[in-house]
């Protein structure tokens, strides 16, 4: 009877202690009494019924990733390359994904799997190097739809990486070669046509101001030469009013004036040191002579 009393209540601690289920943050437990689901317990402390309901299945309800093996696929244009793929997905109702799949994660796997096959093999090998945006946004469309009856949500599907055949490879590394050296080369004759279009721009322009500049000289040399007769047309009529007015007394002076002049320029030259006279003497005293002349009627005619 002792042992009774003393067996009973800790009968009673155990079990209210196996009816105690702490919740870890981050996961959703299935509460199922008899094998059938009943509730779903929230992070926290839970209470269940001991030998009635038990714990089912431990949901993580965190965004996960799951990495999709690498795998080969032919291409619609027949070529054959490696894809690598991540997924992240997050599970919105705990009781769907326990209940309605088997195996998430390997659903989720196949799934994808099976449609990366199809989109990618919809499409040629430059349309599967360049448009991985368009591939990543058909296969989560496609994967969530699948999915949604999980209670899952697939936030990304992400291509990891394409592999090429290596021939491949190599042939696409000697066209974008090429294509390189093709925008060079026309980059270069671009160049060589500007520069010389440049040149032949300067040479024109060089010649039409050295035709202004010759043009403008021209015209400066007729002005000169025209102011030019102009004086000595207007100096000979003065001297030919001088000797109209004074006979041959100013034609006298002229004529030594210049006489006068030449032999000038013969007394400075440094090279000569004789001075050879081409005329006679007597002809300068004469013109001289008519100098003084002229100086002699000029002073009579200011007396007068």
């Amino acid at each position: 009877m002792e042992f009774f009393l003393f067996a009973l209540p800790l009968l009673v601690i155990i079990f209210l202690m196996m009816g105690v289920t702490v919740v870890r943050q981050g996961f959703v437990y299935t509460i199922e009494r008899f094998g059938r689901f009943t509730h779903a317990a929230q992070p926290g402390l839970t209470i269940i019924i001991p030998f009635f309901d038990r714990v089912g299945r431990k949901v993580n309800m965190m965004e996960q990733v799951l990495d999709i093996p690498g795998q080969e696929i032919i291409t619609k244009d027949n070529a054959m390359v490696g894809v690598d793929a991540v997924v992240f997905f997050q599970c919105l109702d705990a009781a769907k994904a326990a209940y309605e799949v088997s195996d998430l994660y390997v659903a989720i796997m196949q799934i994808t799997t099976t449609n990366l096959r199809t989109v990618m093999g919809s499409m040629d090998l430059d349309e599967t190097l360049s448009k991985r945006d368009e591939i990543n946004g058909r296969l989560l469309s496609v994967v969530d739809h699948a999915t949604s009856p999980w209670g899952v949500k697939i936030t990304r599907v992400e291509i990891k990486d394409i592999r090429p055949p290596a021939d491949i490879s190599n042939a696409m590394a000697r066209q974008m070669k090429a294509e390189r050296e093709k925008r060079a080369q026309i980059l270069e004759a671009e160049g060589l046509r500007a520069a010389e279009i440049l040149r032949a721009e300067g040479e024109k322009q060089g010649q039409i101001l050295q035709a202004e500049g010759r043009r403008e000289a021209a015209f400066r040399d007729a002005e000169a030469r025209e102011r030019e007769a102009e004086a000595e047309a207007k100096a000979t009529t003065m001297v030919s009013e001088a000797i109209a007015s004074s006979g041959t007394q100013a034609l006298n002076y002229f004529i030594a004036q210049k006489y006068t002049d030449a032999i000038s320029l013969f007394a400075t030259s440094p090279n000569s040191k004789t001075i050879l006279f081409p005329v006679e003497v007597t002809q300068l005293v004469g013109t001289l002579g008519g100098i003084s002349e002229l100086a002699k009627d000029a002073l009579e005619k200011k007396d007068k």
